[in-house]
């Protein structure tokens, strides 16, 4: 008997074999199916600005992200290729990618603004200097993360910045739970050669 766990009200099957609504969605989105496009938005909208907001910690900008990152869903349907992987794990990548892009453009503008502005900020110095530190932090994880492998990538990604667990993974990917954990652990493993911090 197959067995089905409930994600944010959407069933997968545990056993990978799961029918990909969110990949026929996407299909349909390519033909131009607006219906199909809000079905997607309805399935997916609260986990994409969940990771968006992880990513951004700013709730307004999440906001502004997540709506890009539809808009970029509606025009581009037709690149999905579902023979590559599931229909949320490129819907999950469109919208970290996306969220990476304001924090880098973010950053340059904090870049400006600190070389203008800092000495007279005072006490909140610490503050600033804490905010610039962190998102700089993150742009070396994001860079380190592009050098893994895809599937290494995807695992992490899903793990970390969508919530997922181990299991969840599997299910949303299709491949045996140990092979995720497998993907997992060495990917951590070449995240810290990347980025020089010792196991």
């Amino acid at each position: 008997m197959l067995m089905v766990m409930v994600i944010d009200g959407v069933e997968v099957p545990e056993d990978g074999s799961a029918k990909d609504t969110a990949a026929e969605l996407l299909l349909r989105i390519a033909d131009g199916d607006e219906r199909a496009f809000a079905e997607l938005y309805d399935m997916l909208s609260a986990r994409v600005f969940a990771l968006i907001l992880k990513v951004l910690v700013n709730r307004s900008q999440s906001e502004e992200v997540l709506q890009e990152v539809f808009l970029e869903i509606w025009q581009s349907a037709a690149r999905f290729a579902p023979n590559r992987g599931q229909g949320r794990s490129w819907v999950l990548t469109i919208a970290h990618r996306r969220a990476v892009d304001r924090v880098r453009s973010s950053q340059s503008s904090t870049d400006r603004d600190m070389r203008v502005g800092v000495r007279d900020l005072g006490g909140e110095r610490d503050v600033v200097q804490e905010t610039v530190e962190a998102r700089l932090e993150g742009e070396r994880v994001v860079a380190a993360l592009a050098t893994l492998p895809e599937a290494q990538q995807e695992a992490l990604i899903l793990a970390y910045y969508g919530g997922y667990s181990q299991s969840e993974i599997a299910a949303l990917t299709g491949a045996p739970l140990g092979t995720i954990k497998t993907r997992m652990r060495d990917g951590l493993t070449r995240l810290r050669g990347e980025m020089g911090v010792l196991a």
